[in-house]
């Protein structure tokens, strides 16, 4: 069984990913500063012998003298609320702290993971977007400062691979919601769940017809994981390819919820991408990956789930 280091354990994918690791793992070294992650998602796994909690921030270096065969890095702060307010942070954990975990991986001889994301695509000229895409990004932009860092993590990654021969994979993860996501960090999923629940008006930008592809954290998890163990060293788009408006996920989520929600229309925020729908021939061809969960089916889970934390 294996060694895992996963950088930014405590955050909602990190606190389902070790989930579906812990029980065939050797041990687990979750390394987290908290200001995105919670506590919360990672307690149940406290008291397991092979799981290991360090307060820390990956932007400060750190050395291990544990046995590590996988270094994942998930740090960042990923939702739109989060990057706006920690702009620089955002910046420095895709790039002083990717460094470090790549150097963690180089000292150990590990098997390296960045989870990076279909924001490097930007606002799409292609759809669906492959992972030969370049993307379209406005590096000045209000997303810039995610955008950018996840583009630089992925350079940085391809850069230890050439140089020092690191066994390195890389996942693009487009929109996946779930349990253990933060319920005021501006994502849609949770944001319209959340109006809806409490019968507020479901704000919904432009006219809604820009179109998202949503996972449910159980698919992306599975994808995770089948680019971690891959054999050779790639990089995969992770998602789902069902594509729907943003108009009719709040519409589905009202009828889910039996809401007397009303929808209101806003102005559309600068460099919101108009599309966004991941290309998954090659996770199919190379990893077998398909996504399981229908949209509806993950929605109710997730609705279940945001009712009992309200």
């Amino acid at each position: 069984m294996a060694n895992y280091l996963i950088t930014g354990g405590a955050g909602f994918i990190g606190s389902n990913l070790i989930n579906n690791l812990l029980k065939d793992s050797n041990n687990i070294i979750v390394i987290d500063n908290l200001i995105t992650g919670d506590l919360v998602n990672i307690r149940k796994f406290k008291n397991e012998s092979n799981f290991e909690f360090i307060n820390h921030d990956i932007q400060q270096p750190i050395y291990l003298e544990q046995n590590i065969d996988y270094v994942v890095h998930l740090a960042s702060c990923a939702s739109p609320k989060a990057y706006a307010k920690y702009p620089i942070n955002t910046l420095k954990s895709g790039s002083i702290g990717t460094i470090n975990a790549l150097g963690i991986s180089k000292y150990h001889k590990a098997k390296f993971f960045l989870a990076s994301t279909s924001e490097i695509y930007g606002d799409p000229e292609v759809s669906p977007q492959n992972e030969q895409y370049w993307g379209n990004v406005n590096t000045l932009g209000p997303r810039s400062m995610y955008d950018e860092s996840k583009r630089f993590a992925e350079s940085a990654t391809h850069s230890y691979k050439v140089t020092h021969g690191l066994h390195t994979n890389i996942a693009r993860i487009f929109n996946t919601y779930g349990p253990n996501m933060k319920l005021d960090d501006g994502r849609v999923v949770t944001n319209f769940i959340c109006q809806a629940l409490t019968g507020e008006n479901i704000t919904v930008y432009g006219k809604g017809n820009q179109t998202r592809s949503f996972s449910y954290i159980d698919d992306t998890v599975d994808g995770i994981l089948k680019v971690i163990h891959y054999g050779s060293s790639d990089v995969f788009n992770i998602g789902n390819e069902n594509e729907i408006t943003i108009l009719n996920l709040a519409e589905t989520i009202i009828k889910l919820t039996n809401s007397n929600s009303k929808i209101i229309l806003k102005d559309l925020p600068l460099d919101d991408p108009k599309q966004r729908k991941p290309d998954l021939t090659k996770a199919k061809n190379l990893l077998d990956f398909q996504p399981q969960t229908s949209l509806e089916d993950g929605l109710k889970i997730t609705i279940d789930w945001v009712s009992k934390q309200l």
